[in-house]
């Protein structure tokens, strides 16, 4: 089964409780409660969004943390990267070098095409995108014949 780690799907949530903060300081606290996570894993993530230049840090009193660009600026692959590092599905489609196979490897560049296809579609959707619930998708009729 594909799918990120806890740390990266809270840290989606951080940043989504940030991005409905509209451009007010929230102090790591007041996210962690927000967003009903545990003050120390909310930390944790500020730290390493903050590095990656997701969002912006304010010390002092009344300081606290806010998203460092519009949240329709942030992609779903800027928190995936921040989180995890560079995308890929293995390894070898995110860096050369690592196996002794991959000059004569049969799928690498099928692996590095599946990795392109998913990060294209993390990086289709906004920060703003996941702050609100998706339109309805319409329902398409199937229909299976029984013999």
């Amino acid at each position: 089964m594909l799918r990120v780690s806890k740390l990266t799907d809270y840290a989606t949530v951080v940043m989504t409780t940030l991005a409905q903060a509209d451009e007010a300081v929230v102090s790591a606290l007041a996210v962690a409660q927000r967003a009903q996570l545990e003050p120390p894993t909310v930390a944790k993530l500020l730290k390493l969004l903050a590095h990656a230049g997701l969002v912006n840090s304010q010390r002092g009193a009344g300081g606290g943390y806010r998203l460092a660009r519009a949240a329709r600026e942030i992609t779903v692959a800027d928190i995936v990267e921040a989180i995890e590092g560079p995308f890929g599905m293995t390894e070898c489609s995110v860096h050369d070098g690592l196996c002794g196979y991959e000059h004569h490897c049969g799928v690498r560049s099928n692996w590095r095409r599946i990795s392109a296809a998913i990060g294209e579609a993390l990086r289709g959707v906004t920060l703003a995108d996941m702050t609100s619930p998706p339109a309805p998708r319409a329902i398409i009729p199937v229909r299976i014949a029984l013999s």
